[in-house]
C-alpha cells in the first residue's frame, strides 16, 4: 500500500461529538476529505447541520443530530440513530467537553462532578455504546480530545485539568481492553486559535502565549485535524493507547497567570 493510501478512510463511518464548530468541525471535514461518512453531534442543531452540508459537498454522507452529551438518553439515541442511518459505526471522536478556570475553594463539588461528567463519563459511555458496533464491523477507532492541561501543574485549573487527566489515562486503559480490534488514542492540544477563542482573547494575552510557545505561534484547527486523520487512518494501524501532544512544543502552560 502506498503511503498516501494509508490515510484513506473510504468505507468508514465516524461519529463526532462537538462537531458543529472549531476542532470538531475541522476533524469532520478532514475525515470526509479522506473518504469517511460522518455523523455530527452537538447541542445546537443548526451548527451541525451547517457542517453536514459541508461534508456532503465533499461527496460524503452526513447526518446531523442535536445531542447534549451530558444526558444519558441523548447519548444512547445518538448512537442508535447513527447506526440506523449509516449502517455501521467504525470511528468515534469524543471531542465535546471543556471548562474554564476555577477557584478550588469556591467551586462546588456538584459543579466539579458536572465537569467530570461532561469530559469523562460521557466519553466512557459513548465508548461502551460504540465498541460493540465496531467489533461487529471488524474494525474500530476511538479518538479522545484531551488537553495539555492534563499534564501541566498550574493554578486555577484543578477541575478542568483533573477531568482531562482522567480522560487521558482512561484512553490508555481502554486501549488495553479493546485491542486488537479497536484502537483508542488521544490528542492533547495546546491553545488552538478557534474563532471563539480569537474573539475573546486580548491581543496582549495572545502575544504573551505566542512568546511562551517554542514554535512561536498558537495552534490552528487544521493542526488538530491533521493529527486526528493520522490517528484514525490505517497510517497509525500500530498505534494505540497513546496521547499525541499537539502544542507547539510547550512543556509547561503558556496560559498567562
Amino acid at each position: 500500500m502506498s503511503i498516501i493510501k494509508r490515510f484513506d478512510m473510504t468505507g468508514s463511518v465516524a461519529v463526532i461529538t462537538g462537531g458543529g464548530r472549531g476542532i470538531g468541525r475541522g476533524i469532520a471535514l478532514a475525515y470526509a476529505e479522506a473518504g469517511a461518512d460522518v455523523v455530527l453531534a452537538a447541542r445546537t442543531l443548526s451548527d451541525v447541520e451547517a457542517v453536514a452540508e459541508e461534508v456532503r459537498s465533499l461527496g460524503r454522507r452526513a447526518l446531523a443530530i442535536a445531542c447534549d452529551v451530558t444526558v444519558d438518553e441523548q447519548r444512547s439515541a445518538l448512537i442508535e440513530q447513527a447506526r440506523e442511518y449509516m449502517g455501521a459505526i467504525t470511528h468515534l471522536v469524543n471531542n465535546a467537553g471543556g471548562a474554564g478556570p476555577n477557584d478550588p475553594l469556591t467551586l462546588s463539588v456538584e459543579r466539579f462532578e458536572e465537569i467530570l461528567r461532561f469530559n469523562v463519563s460521557s466519553a466512557y459511555h459513548l465508548c461502551q455504546l460504540c465498541v460493540p458496533h465496531m467489533r461487529a464491523a471488524g474494525t474500530g477507532n476511538i479518538l479522545n480530545i484531551t488537553s495539555g492541561a492534563a499534564r501541566y501543574a498550574q493554578t486555577q485549573f484543578s477541575a478542568y485539568g483533573t477531568a482531562k487527566a482522567a480522560l487521558s489515562h482512561m484512553t490508555r486503559l481502554l486501549a488495553q481492553d479493546f485491542a486488537p480490534v479497536v484502537r483508542v488514542n488521544g490528542i492533547a492540544p495546546g491553545p488552538i486559535l478557534t474563532d471563539a477563542l480569537n474573539r475573546v482573547l486580548p491581543v496582549a494575552m495572545r502575544d504573551s502565549m505566542i512568546k511562551a510557545t517554542p514554535m512561536q505561534s498558537l495552534g490552528e484547527v487544521q493542526d488538530i485535524a491533521a493529527a486526528a486523520l493520522y490517528l484514525a487512518s490505517p497510517a497509525s494501524r500500530w498505534v494505540t493507547g497513546k496521547i499525541l501532544e499537539v502544542d507547539g512544543g510547550a512543556e509547561s502552560s503558556v496560559w498567562p497567570g
